[in-house]
């Protein structure tokens, strides 16, 4: 069945890239709605946007979605993360500003808000996206990729120089709450030297050590160090699963990424719908709904964390 939320959840940061305070908040959604974003700021018009695929503009650093209107809303995918990993179907999000606070740089404190305000079952059934063939893109050494899998399965690869980084690969089956345990706490990461140039180029004006992983060579700049010893790739499948949730739906399939960033996922999905013969939407039934993110969850899941 779809679900949405319960009350509303509220947060309050700042934008990572703009630097500019933010309040944000989710609110329940009929059956249906799916999930939409909605600036309310007075610099914007204030139309819905779609969380969805084709309204996805191409970005290196996040993803952002840019409305028929013009208005944008960037930095939506830690909370599009949280809301797949929940499986919510249906929800309203308005913010007061361009983007999406960043909060821990992670989507931990958005699963905690949504937990917090309650999840409701509707009465109308979730329609899930089956892969039926596989589908891939590749730019350079970078590789996204889709195909058929009973289970929502992610696995991930990356390569840095940096040797706090190093070569990591993880792969996760994504039932039974594993993306609370296993993903949502992890932060963004990013080179000590690209901050420098970010900074030096108007970019990451809210970025802090308290909201991001910062490695230098060897060495974790961010006090605390790791959350996880693979935090970096864990990271990367919560931005994955994020831009995949662009879908409009959960999507049954397994999905690899190989040095992929938030522009290569969006172009998977943009060749996938391309393609009618690719996949078929699906009613979500009982044992359909065991195997995908979301069921059973509570926000003790977050003291769970591996």
């Amino acid at each position: 069945m779809q679900r949405t939320l319960k009350g509303k959840a509220v947060f309050l940061g700042q934008g990572l890239h703009s630097g500019r305070p933010v309040r944000m908040s989710i609110s329940p959604a009929p059956a249906g709605h799916g999930i939409t974003f909605r600036r309310t700021d007075a610099s914007a018009a204030g139309g819905t946007i779609p969380a969805r695929w084709d309204m996805v503009e191409q970005t290196p650093l996040c993803t952002r979605l840019v409305g028929a209107d013009g208005d944008t809303v960037s930095t939506v995918e830690h909370v599009m993360a949280a809301l797949a990993g929940l499986g919510i179907h249906n929800a309203q999000v308005a913010l007061d500003g361009p983007e999406v606070p960043i909060l821990d740089g992670s989507a931990a404190p958005f699963v905690r808000g949504i937990l917090n305000a309650g999840v409701e079952t509707l009465t109308a059934p979730a329609k899930v996206i089956e892969i039926l063939k596989p589908v891939e893109v590749r730019r350079g050494d970078a590789v996204a990729r889709l195909e058929p899998s009973e289970t929502v399965q992610l696995r991930f690869e990356i390569a840095f120089p940096d040797a706090a980084i190093g070569e990591q690969e993880r792969e996760l089956n994504l039932a039974n709450g594993a993306f609370i345990r296993e993903l949502c706490d992890s932060r963004t990461f990013c080179r000590q030297s690209d901050v420098e140039a970010m900074h030096a180029a108007g970019l990451a004006l809210g970025g802090t050590l308290e909201n991001a992983v910062v490695v230098d060579g060897a060495r974790i700049v961010s006090p605390g160090g790791l959350r996880h010893r693979d935090e970096p790739v864990r990271h990367k499948m919560l931005d994955a699963l994020g831009d995949l949730a662009m879908a409009g739906g959960p999507i049954l399939g397994r999905y690899t990424g190989i040095r992929a960033g938030h522009a290569l996922t969006n172009e998977l999905l943009r060749q996938l719908f391309a393609d009618p013969t690719a996949w078929r939407t699906v009613d979500c039934d009982t044992d359909l709904a065991a195997r995908l993110p979301g069921v059973g969850v509570s926000v003790s899941d977050l003291a769970l964390c591996a």
